[in-house]
């Protein structure tokens, strides 16, 4: 019997409009539904009795935004147990990670939220007022129900394993310094920061291939060409991460002039953000990367690379030039972040003068095939309030493979005046460490990967926010894991890191 009441989405719209024509009064409810407790069943209840047919439609897996480790329970279990209460008569699984789609194909008379809803500002997606006025649309009325509120979220924490234990033991460290409230607190105020990137601008271009093997005349690979995707990487990338948390953001940088450049900056950078010098001797770096069609659930499957990038650095005109940018603002923002990927940007008169000038500096000073070995943050910067690096970069820092990274981390954080101190170690921890010599180790918040480019880079900007706002170390190391988790989930920088999956996700993950 309840199998008849899963409907696909696909035929859910059609089967909603034969019960209208028949003059049938219908109510709708939507969440994820992960757990269902007494205050759901009053809260269908409630709903079923203001019309004929009540339908929950719920996220599907794919599209909810708790975190790592959710939904507990997949479309199937959750779509199936709804389906079993008398009280429902119809499930749809959505596969969008919003409600207006939702709404859009059910076009309910009556759209019901819980009572904590009527306070908008409670609903830290922002998600509600796209609802609100998507039932408007579709010619229904918003109601609120539901006497007893419980938390399906808090329930999974305490008494289910969402997480590995060790992200368990950490999450509920941090809960204890800093209540779901308190984090959104922090994020919300992330606004008030003024925050200035300077950097190597890169465009990370994707080209997919399905491989059709070795051919048999020279023993190379060859590949179908299947489609092209530009997307923007390095400091560009970080800027459209910021952007996501304050409307303050400015990116200084150095670009070329080719002909494709402006129509594609134009995609990602507000024009009161771009102090991107331009110069025609300047190559625009793009890294193109060939992969192979994404499989679900499966890392992408990448190829080989090709890089379009100048073989020497710029010259001294062009550092002035960005000096000339840098002296119009570098006093006037409270985080400067600087983003060296090796690529040309930060050169000697450059790095000095924003070693000089910089109120509060995050430094993030990265290892490539380009630069490998060149570009290594101890030798290029004396001063850093905040830094970030991975094992490959503390190794060649230290100049030995194997290391007590703990320590380490700290000697370079006392070399370079460091209030915070970020080692992200991939797969195995992340270490922070702060002004008073605290240690912390975070463990990876999902191992489900599609894409680990980006991921360092998302760390940074979320923790050196953290950092700027003076959040404890252990706070601001989640914040930097969440968006780190985020990211591992996104093809290369196809999407910026979203503060509300982040502020929801984070919320989840402390509610014990």
């Amino acid at each position: 019997m309840s199998h008849s009441k899963i409907i696909p989405f696909e035929k859910a719209a059609a089967l909603f409009n034969r019960l209208r024509k028949q003059g049938k009064a219908i109510v709708q409810c939507h969440g994820t539904f992960d757990l269902i407790h007494p205050g759901h069943i009053m809260h269908f209840e409630e709903a079923r009795a203001l019309g004929d047919v009540l339908v929950v439609t719920i996220t599907d897996e794919e599209h909810v935004n708790k975190g790592p480790g959710r939904p507990y329970f997949n479309d199937q279990l959750r779509s199936r147990w709804l389906a079993a209460l008398e009280c429902v008569d119809y499930v749809v699984v959505i596969p969008f990670p919003a409600a207006v789609e939702a709404i859009e194909c059910v076009r309910p008379n009556f759209y019901c939220k819980g009572r904590e809803y009527e306070n908008q500002a409670n609903d830290v997606t922002g998600n509600i007022s796209d609802d609100v006025a998507a039932v408007a649309r579709v010619g229904g009325e918003m109601r609120y129900v539901g006497a007893v509120v419980f938390s399906s979220t808090k329930m999974l924490n305490e008494h289910f394993d969402p997480y590995p234990p060790e992200v368990k033991d950490f999450c509920r460290a941090v809960a204890l310094e800093c209540t779901p409230a308190k984090f959104r607190k922090i994020v919300d105020g992330f606004q008030k920061l003024r925050v200035l990137i300077i950097g190597d601008i890169i465009f990370d271009r994707y080209t997919t291939l399905e491989v059709q093997g070795l051919t048999s005349k020279n023993r190379i690979l060859s590949g179908r060409y299947v489609a092209d995707d530009m997307q923007a990487g390095g400091a560009l990338a970080v800027y459209r991460h910021m952007r996501e948390f304050t409307s303050h953001v400015k990116l200084i940088g150095l670009a070329g002039t080719e002909p494709w450049l402006e129509a594609e900056l134009e995609k990602f950078i507000a024009p009161e953000g771009d102090e991107i010098v331009r110069a025609s001797e300047f190559t625009t770096v793009v890294k193109q990367r060939f992969v192979e069609p994404r499989v679900a659930g499966k890392e992408l499957s990448k190829l080989f690379s090709v890089n379009f990038i100048d073989k020497h650095p710029p010259g001294e005109a062009l550092q002035r030039a960005l000096i000339a940018r840098l002296e119009k603002h570098i006093a006037d923002y409270d985080l400067v972040l600087v983003m060296d990927f090796g690529h040309g940007v930060m050169e000697d008169l450059v790095r000095n003068y924003v070693q000089e000038k910089a109120p509060f500096l995050s430094v993030n000073c990265q290892t490539n095939s380009n630069n490998h070995g060149f570009n290594i943050l101890n030798r290029r910067y004396h001063r850093a309030n905040v830094f970030t690096l991975d094992q490959t970069e503390i190794n060649l820092a230290v100049g030995r493979r194997q290391l007590d990274y703990g320590k380490e981390l700290t000697a370079l954080a006392t070399q370079l005046g460091s209030r915070y101190a970020w080692l992200t170690r991939g797969a195995t921890e992340t270490l922070g460490r702060n002004c008073v010599k605290d240690i912390t180790a975070c463990p990876p918040l999902d191992r489900t990967i599609v894409d680990t480019l980006g991921a360092g880079d998302a760390f940074c900007a979320v923790a050196s926010l953290a950092a700027t706002s003076g959040a404890p170390l252990n706070v601001a190391t989640f914040m930097g894991q969440l968006a780190g988790a985020q990211a591992v989930k996104i093809v290369g920088n196809a999407e910026p890191i979203r503060k509300a999956r982040l502020l929801k996700g984070g919320m989840s993950m402390l509610a014990f």
